[in-house]
């Protein structure tokens, strides 16, 4: 017998009756506010050519790391869910196949944010109401693809359906942003734009790091045999992502390390990691490379985005067969105190710079992230990420940030997702969460209700738009 699928409208309030009626009505003045998304990795060639997504698993499953970490954990090969190889060997090509696959393994997502956001796609997206089980799987499939074949989600209709205002994609400065250029060329005025994530051309790690500068430079038309030219190239290239509305740059380093050089020791520097560099001289040029980005961003106005601590691909074998972005990436200890030192010397008092930091070492909130964010003008703290993208972690936050930094030092939320139809989803969870919070503030007369309803707009939607400057 199948069983319902039913989103209960409390779900993550608290259940102290006053309590949780406090929550209640914090979260029906922003459940309905429009979603601003301004850091993320959706693919801008959807709403480009508003195509219609091909199939449940090439939508849901194939893509998303999240979903296929989890299986891959308990044993299903990644063959056999259809991802994509390096060599381009042949891998599950059935959908039907790899969704009857993750409908057998679908319980292994209970009690995971991923299990809400799914649940929250299935119901609320596509109508859907029993519970995902071997034994539906097939209706799963079948009403799933048949909706995929209507206008209606299209991408450009599930975008404007879902209340999006605005979505940030993220793209490398060898990108052309053709996709870019067409949606704004057409006739559809949602609102999309790009993010600048120079890791191809500053981390000498990248495999063809040499190759990418060389790119890099003849597409500006600059010299990269020197550093000045080097740093044009950059400047060039963030006027041409200004052009396709970006308003903020991201870089994903293994750590927060920054340093602030004379010219002639950066000079020197950029010569070796051009070469073959130590693996002490990539992160001195990484950490260099910070300070100089903050210093373009005190010249035109790009928020600073910081997303360091991860061990990236730390699966060797997957590496090889699946490549980079396949469930292997690792959380690592944070430090961030002594790592900004030199940029926050330069850079820290100016109110030009909005540098937004972000970790997966819980540790460093309170102990680190909030003094830091507490004090200096040019810092803010992202949302929770990645891991902690959950409600637990958003909780964890809130206690461990929000005592020393206060709200208005943190920048709301933003989903950082591929998974496109889980953004609303996730911004359901994070007001939910917020509004829980907040009403635990009141209920303790910690905070006033009328200041709890500010706070709980101001968290979910007037903070990511002030603080990306949107």
């Amino acid at each position: 017998m199948t069983k319902p699928l039913r989103l209960h409208p409390d779900r993550l309030f608290p259940d102290e009756p006053r309590t949780r009626d406090i929550a209640r009505a914090l979260h029906a003045g922003v459940k309905d506010l429009p979603i601003v998304s301004p850091h993320g990795h959706t693919d801008p060639a959807w709403f480009a050519r508003n195509a219609a997504f091909t199939d449940p698993a090439s939508l849901l499953i194939v893509p998303d790391h999240y979903v296929f970490r989890m299986l891959y954990s308990q044993g299903v090969p990644l063959d056999a869910l259809g991802v994509p190889t390096v060599d381009g060997s042949a891998t599950e090509a059935d959908p039907r196949k790899i969704w009857r696959i993750f409908a057998a393994n679908y319980h292994l997502f209970r009690g995971t944010p991923s299990r809400m956001w799914l649940d929250w796609v299935f119901a609320e997206a596509f109508g859907i109401d029993v519970r995902l089980e071997p034994e539906t799987a097939d209706l799963y499939y079948d009403t799933i693809d048949a909706a995929l074949k209507t206008p209606e989600f299209r991408p450009r209709a599930l975008f404007d359906r879902f209340g999006i205002e605005l979505i940030a994609t993220t793209e490398s400065p060898l990108d052309p942003l053709d996709h870019h250029a067409a949606i704004r060329a057409s006739d559809w005025n949602g609102r999309v734009v790009t993010a600048y994530r120079p890791d191809p051309v500053v981390d000498p790690d990248t495999p063809g790091f040499a190759a990418n500068v060389c790119r890099f430079g003849a597409t500006a038309n600059a010299d990269v045999g020197s550093y000045a030219g080097y740093l044009a190239a950059h400047r060039f290239h963030r006027a041409r992502f200004r052009a396709a509305g970006a308003t903020s740059t991201d870089h994903g380093h293994p750590s927060a390390a920054t340093a602030d050089l004379t010219p002639a020791e950066a000079e020197a520097l950029y010569a070796r990691v051009m070469a073959q560099p130590t693996a002490a001289e990539s992160e001195r040029f990484r950490a260099q490379m910070l300070t100089e980005m903050a210093a373009m961003s005190v010249e035109d106005g790009m928020v600073m985005q910081l997303h360091p601590g991860v061990a990236r691909s730390h699966n060797a074998s997957v590496l090889a067969r699946f490549g980079r972005d396949k469930g292997g990436d690792i959380p690592l200890p944070g430090e961030f105190v002594r790592a900004l030192k030199p940029l926050l010397d330069r850079f820290g008092n100016d109110p030009r710079l909005t540098l937004i930091l972000f970790t997966l070492d819980e540790d460093t909130y309170s102990r680190e992230l909030a003094p830091l964010a507490g004090h200096y003008p040019s810092l803010r703290l992202g949302p929770p990420w990645w891991f902690h993208d959950s409600p637990e972690g958003m909780r964890r936050f809130r206690e461990r940030a929000t005592e020393t930094a206060g709200f208005y030092n943190t920048v709301g939320f933003n989903d950082d997702t591929r998974a496109f139809l889980s953004i609303p989803a996730r911004h359901d969870v994070a007001r939910r969460m917020d509004c829980a919070f907040l009403a635990r503030l009141v209920a303790e007369h910690r905070l006033e209700e009328d200041e709890a309803h500010e706070v709980a707009r101001a968290l979910a939607y007037d903070l990511v738009k002030q603080a990306y400057r949107l």
